[in-house]
């Protein structure tokens, strides 16, 4: 089942937000919860599950493509490279 952002994710205040999101974004991909080729939730419904800033949720998103996770297709948004899992 597929996290709503409805749904927030608790993260630890006392430490940076952005790595602790990232992490449970790339825990997603590598367990199959996010699949090659589909397309992650917008910054704004990740910001909102994980209730920290958009600046946030991309800097997170972002920093997963150069691992190789996940693409951005400009005016589309980020999907989840092909081989990601």
């Amino acid at each position: 089942m597929k996290p709503s952002h409805a749904d927030q994710v608790e993260i630890d205040r006392a430490l940076p937000h952005w790595p602790q999101v990232a992490a449970e974004i790339r825990r997603r991909i590598q367990n199959g919860t996010y699949r090659p080729g589909e397309r992650l939730p917008g910054t704004v419904a990740i910001a909102a599950e994980f209730d920290v800033s958009q600046s946030t949720a991309t800097r997170a998103v972002a920093s997963l493509r150069p691992e190789g996770l996940v693409r951005v297709v400009s005016g589309r948004g980020y999907f989840v490279a092909e081989g990601a899992n």
